[in-house]
């Protein structure tokens, strides 16, 4: 197990505590309701609210709705459920960006009239030509040069919804020789004719997310604004407006975002998943959104514990989705109860058992804690064990059934496998065997060593279940640094599905949780039905993790 890393963003607090520069400490955590939160997500939930609490201090929760045509009110309530399902609450402290388009406009008109912002009128194309390359300073555009008065008449226009989209947008002021983009005079307006699902037809002019997002923090007193690395070039952008306003100044820190093995994080690459139905939606098992680590059965706990243990830093790094698993696996064995199920099913049948007869073993729901009790399992004549549990030419050390082996039915009997009977194509259908009558419960009456134990359902008592087995997405470790195009690097084994056999007590409520013995870790989902039961492998059994 490695160790914890450290956090720079805490050691910054502390001194900002003791040193009186800051007597509370107030963070926020905002999305954008333009999609669904992903592990990525989860890394600055973790860190937002977690550095509240250790603080004592709070976390908003700020909708950033500045661009009504990406975003909808099903992202919005997707955001609060994941939020929730992670442990945190921002209590009485929900917000928006829109709760402040008035107070933005005035900002904007303030500006305005100090000369720090005029209106332009180029388009795309050429608002990109103007402001050049890093090594060049931008040329400066014809709208830098109007009178105050005639700079705000048009932003006023632009409110009233006199101009078409893209018509104009308002620029800051600021320096268009400046090695960094992001200060030779940026748009902070632009134009569009779309309705809110905030304030509806209000507004026809939107901030845009710099501008807006340092006056969010500006007015709600955040001490310490917490973005991922690539708003460090933004930095400068965020202190000089607020300077300019002279309004109340958050302290902006920059960290690495998260990024995982065998996925993509790209908002815009998960949504292209989505829309060409590459995979089954935002919360497919498969994606890398907290909506579908919860449907496939991550505890939220797991991902809190990953989080921790990958740190916070400024270096980017390539984090290992075993080091995920490893945590998941680690809450799933504590907690999840025990069951048995059988995937690739094979008949046998107990010769020397009464057709009629079925009896009823009481196994313990987990190995190690006594208190969680015992299900009740039914043994038939006729049961299914895996495929693989036969092995027709075995060698010495292979512990499972061939000709004339005894093995253990888990919780069971000891039984002996004397005959293979197979189709005209020699592949073999089903085993007869015979059980000792006197091992009732697994355990030989003369003391005799078993080495092999091999789990089992019962045919006529146990229930078909669909079970997805889900694996990786991609089929390379970072898809995101290949040329090919990320969707032809999907991994075609990443879903798998088969019609399983599981014993009665594996079948419950949605989002339940289970070991299958021997195979892994797997959850009830979310469209299964006692008439169809569906399973989604969570995690498999083994942990790879450092070693």
């Amino acid at each position: 197990m490695s160790t914890p890393a450290g956090n720079f963003i805490h050691d910054i607090i502390d001194a900002d505590l003791e040193s009186g520069k800051r007597s509370e400490v107030v963070t926020r955590f905002p999305p954008e309701p333009n999609g669904y939160l992903h592990i990525g997500h989860a890394k600055a939930i973790c860190l937002d609210f977690g550095t509240a609490l250790k603080y004592n201090g709070r976390c908003h929760l700020r909708f950033d709705d500045t661009n009504p045509t990406a975003e909808d009110t099903e992202y919005v309530e997707a955001i609060k459920e994941d939020v929730h399902w992670l442990g945190f609450d921002w209590g009485e402290h929900l917000y928006w960006a829109s709760d402040y388009f008035e107070q933005m406009y005035e900002y904007a008109v303030q500006l305005i009239k100090q000369g720090k912002a005029y209106v332009c009128d180029l388009s795309v194309d050429a608002f990109k030509e103007y402001r050049g390359i890093p090594t060049e300073p931008g040329k400066e555009p014809e709208g830098r040069q109007r009178s105050i008065e005639e700079n705000l008449e048009l932003f006023e226009k632009m409110k009233a919804g006199e101009f078409a989209d893209g018509a104009y947008v308002l620029r800051a002021r600021i320096d268009m020789a400046s090695p960094n983009l992001h200060m030779r005079d940026p748009a902070i307006y632009r134009i569009k004719h779309a309705s809110h699902h905030n304030t509806g037809d209000q507004w026809c002019i939107y901030p845009m997310y710099d501008f807006a997002h340092c006056i969010e923090d500006s007015i709600e007193g955040v001490t310490h604004s917490l973005c991922t690395l690539e708003f460090e070039v933004h930095r400068p952008l965020y202190d000089w407006i607020l300077k300019e306003l002279e309004a109340y100044q958050p302290q902006q820190i920059e960290f690495a975002r998260l990024n995982l093995t065998y996925t993509v994080m790209s908002k815009r690459k998960l949504l292209e998943l989505v829309q060409k139905n590459l995979v089954n939606g935002w919360d497919d098992p498969r994606m890398p959104t907290l909506c579908g680590m919860r449907r496939r059965g991550y505890p939220a706990q797991a991902i809190r514990n990953f989080c921790t243990e990958i740190g916070i830093t400024k270096t980017e790094s390539l984090s290992d989705v075993a080091l995920l698993e490893h945590h998941v696996r680690d809450i799933l064995n504590e907690k999840a109860p025990r069951r048995m199920a059988v995937l690739d099913p094979l008949k046998v049948v107990i010769t020397n058992y009464p057709e009629e007869q079925t009896e009823t073993f009481d196994l313990p729901n987990h190995p190690n804690n006594e208190e969680v009790g015992t299900r009740s399992v039914p043994f038939t004549r006729e049961l299914f064990i895996e495929k693989s549990d036969y092995l027709e030419d075995a060698p010495n050390k292979y512990k499972r059934f061939t000709i004339g082996r005894e093995v253990r039915l888990r919780g069971a009997y000891l039984a002996t496998c004397n005959e293979a009977i197979k189709d005209a194509d020699g592949n073999v259908i089903e085993l007869r065997c015979t059980i000792d009558p006197e091992s009732k419960g697994g355990s030989a009456p003369d003391g005799r060593k078993v080495k092999g134990t091999i789990h089992w359902v019962s045919a006529t008592e146990g229930v078909e279940a669909t079970v997805h087995l889900y694996d990786r997405l991609f089929g390379c470790e970072n898809p995101a640094a290949e040329e090919a195009d990320f969707k032809e690097l999907l991994n075609p084994e990443s879903l798998q599905t088969v019609t399983g056999i599981v014993e009665p007590e594996a079948i419950s409520q949605p989002g339940e949780a289970f070991q299958f013995e021997r195979i892994g870790y797997f959850c009830i989902d979310k469209d299964s039905t006692a008439d169809v039961p569906v399973l989604n492998r969570t995690v498999g059994l083994r942990d790879s993790w450092n070693k």
